[in-house]
């Protein structure tokens, strides 16, 4: 049994509608089922031009009125709320002080944990409904005993389960993913919301930073924090170049350095470390990027936490595969160890950690162990 918190009534839902054409017609398909659905967009700007514009983004005037639109077909009732203010401190926010703390933070993954299943849910509930409903691509399985998990989609191509790992028992038990079991091709999705006369049937996918209107993520962190310029350095601690700001790298990052001293190998060089104390970036090379091992801060768990040491799958990237590794909790800290070094880890990622399709929980990257390094 799965993407209901219960089966034995319809529902009050509250179906969460970007303007794009998944929450669309994961709303149509929460009616067509017989629960009481009611659409909301967020408006999570207080400027929305600001934001993304046309497909790329999902916060818009412009989705605002798609989503309206797919509501008066569907023939629900629609409502805007204002969350702006929330998503400001709790995603915006946190987003920059990340960078500025020398972090690789995931904003999407933060908006789902914030602001869709938190402050969208307690209002919800607040006003009676029974479940949230979105177009993510992903499965909420019910056991015999009543208990529920978060599980990926049935469609691995298309699951989106990585950046719902931040969902506790709680909110899972009013948490609605209708597309979840759709072994289909986004193609046919599309074709079915143009069988149910949604004008969003060919909007392209939103995509990027919805907050960061051009794109360039880069420019953005610098109005907000400035520049500050600093040296690059090799791990001997040698300048290899000059930068005008740490917090515009991530850890893995080959592209954009603009180094003037080229590495005695001729081969390419990678950030591997970025320090806001000193306002240095460490590149080197890419056998220097794996990673054994990490500790993780702030785990949440998709039901009771893990009981001693345990083997499991991760991810480390919305759109990364799986890696097989051991983890245990100790101390309220998530202690993980690779069976295969991986590379691109930064801090201020999310790990989640899978037993088969089921998620088993997340946690934020705090350090990590490297093969040819110390602790970063």
């Amino acid at each position: 049994m799965t993407d209901t918190p219960q089966r034995t009534r319809p529902l009050r839902v509250l179906a969460a509608m970007s303007g794009g054409v998944d929450s669309a017609v994961a709303a149509a398909r929460a009616a067509e089922a017989g629960h009481d659905v009611t659409g909301v967009h967020l408006a999570l700007s207080a400027n929305p031009q600001s934001f993304r514009t046309g497909a790329r983004g999902c916060c818009t005037i412009e989705d605002s009125r798609d989503a309206r639109r797919a509501a008066d077909v569907i023939g629900i009732p629609f409502y805007v709320w204002d969350l702006a203010d929330r998503f400001r401190e709790d995603v915006v926010e946190d987003f920059v002080a990340e960078y500025e703390a020398g972090r690789t933070p995931n904003p999407c993954l933060r908006c789902n944990e914030k602001i869709k299943f938190a402050a969208l849910l307690d209002k919800a509930l607040a006003l009676g409904f029974d479940a949230v409903c979105t177009g993510h691509y992903a499965r909420v399985v019910t056991l015999p005993d009543g208990t529920r998990e978060l599980h990926r989609a049935s469609d691995m191509a298309k699951d989106q389960s990585y950046v719902l790992g931040v969902l506790d028992s709680t909110q899972l038990a009013h948490a609605m993913f209708p597309l979840g079991d759709t072994v289909t091709t986004k193609e046919e999705i599309r074709a079915e919301a143009e069988r149910r006369g949604l004008a969003v049937a060919k909007k392209p996918d939103s995509h990027d930073i919805c907050f960061i209107a051009d794109g360039d993520t880069q420019g953005f962190l610098a109005r907000r924090l400035g520049k500050a310029e600093g040296d690059i350095v090799d791990e001997s601690g040698a300048v290899v170049g000059t930068h005008e700001g740490a917090y515009g790298f991530t850890i893995g990052q080959r592209k954009g350095l603009r180094l003037g001293t080229p590495a005695p190998d001729g081969k390419p060089r990678y950030v591997l470390d970025i320090s806001p104390v000193d306002n240095t970036v460490t590149v080197g090379p890419a056998a220097a990027l794996d990673v054994t091992a990490l500790t993780a801060i702030r785990p949440r768990w998709c039901g009771a936490a893990p009981a001693g040491p345990g083997a499991y799958t991760a991810q480390l990237r919305a759109h990364g595969g799986e890696t097989a590794v051991t983890a245990e909790l100790a101390d309220g800290e998530l202690r993980v160890a690779f069976a295969e070094p991986v590379r691109g880890v930064a801090p201020g990622q999310a790990i989640v950690l899978y037993d088969g399709t089921r998620v088993v929980g997340s946690a934020t990257i705090a350090t990590t162990e490297r093969a040819t390094a110390d602790v970063v």
